[in-house]
């Protein structure tokens, strides 16, 4: 531009304004270099620094609510500090609280008592319930005993621990039901235990798998009659054997088996009035068409319904 500049004006002003401004550049330049030369360069502070960034953005995750920042765990440090100086400093309120812990944990102790007490004489009263209703079970020398145990790990139940033992026939120790107990006698038991607890127990639905295991006749009769008693406040399934059980149903269900000569298949029929006279007679004596035995089936029926309409 210098060179051609003489030879036009407008191409000398030019020139002019690019000297002034490589003039400018220099300038700027010395000053930017003295200015890095002023600058301290240290890994290590940058280090810290994102560390301590670090940091703090997990207090605002941990401490602060969401679309909050840095300002919320502040606040909340300085509210979390003013509470432990009160805490630290203030010993007359630690002993106070020292004095309320200790009051409420004798009232603690002592309610605990007093549910262990109510406890130890439901479970007398339980026991001879259940005892009894044993009785007429096919269990007649059977003893229920409940052990009531104090403990010292309270809740909100209190700190007892609860066992039902079962004394099967004199000279028998006491033993868990889980433990000293058979099938069939469990199965008489727990049906003797919600008889008991008839209405109070929130269970909706009853299955008893062969309640009846081992006993006949009287006894037979009385497992009926507790099954519909049961049966007026929830609801029952039964699978017996026994007429004597099944003539208490309000619904009898029978199980059948078909053969085509390949495959064998089971299903389950309703009877009607005349089926049930039939298959209880078949269950009693094994043959259904047996008058006497289609008699002794209609007068069982005739004796549940009578006692299922007193219930």
């Amino acid at each position: 531009m210098e060179r051609v500049a003489e030879h036009d004006p407008a191409l000398k002003l030019m020139a002019d304004r690019l000297a002034e401004a490589g003039y400018l550049l220099s300038d700027v330049a010395v000053d930017l270099a003295a200015y890095a030369d002023d600058i301290e360069s240290d890994p290590s502070r940058l280090a810290a620094a994102q560390e301590r960034q670090s940091v703090l953005a997990g207090l605002v995750r941990k401490y602060a609510s969401p679309g909050t920042g840095a300002d919320a765990v502040i606040a909340w440090a300085e509210d979390a500090g003013l509470r432990l100086a009160e805490l630290d400093n203030d010993d007359s309120r630690l002993a106070g609280l020292a004095i309320e812990s200790g009051r409420l944990r004798e009232s603690m102790v002592a309610l605990a008592g007093e549910l262990t007490a109510a406890r130890t004489k439901a479970a007398e009263r339980f026991a001879e319930a259940v005892t009894a209703e044993l009785r007429d079970l096919a269990m007649p020398h059977a003893v229920v005993t409940v052990d009531v145990r104090a403990g010292t790990d309270y809740d909100s139940h209190g700190a007892d621990d609860v066992e039902v033992l079962l004394a099967p026939h004199p000279g028998a120790p006491p033993r868990p039901l889980a433990k000293g107990a058979s099938g069939g006698e469990l199965s008489r038991v727990m049906l003797a235990v919600e008889v008991v607890f008839a209405g109070a127990d929130p269970v909706p639905t009853f299955v008893f798998d062969e309640v009846d295991a081992g006993v006949g006749g009287k006894a037979a009769v009385e497992v009926g009659r507790r099954l519909a008693r049961l049966a007026r406040v929830a609801q029952v399934i039964v699978v017996t054997h026994l007429p004597q059980v099944a003539a208490f149903a309000d619904r009898h269900l029978l199980v059948v088996k078909s053969d085509d000569g390949t495959v064998t298949r089971s299903g389950v029929v309703a009877l009607d009035e005349t089926g049930r006279v039939n298959e209880l007679s078949r269950m009693l004596a094994g043959l259904e068409g047996s008058s006497l035995a289609q008699g002794h089936a209609g007068e069982l029926l005739a004796a549940a319904s009578g006692f299922k309409q007193e219930l």
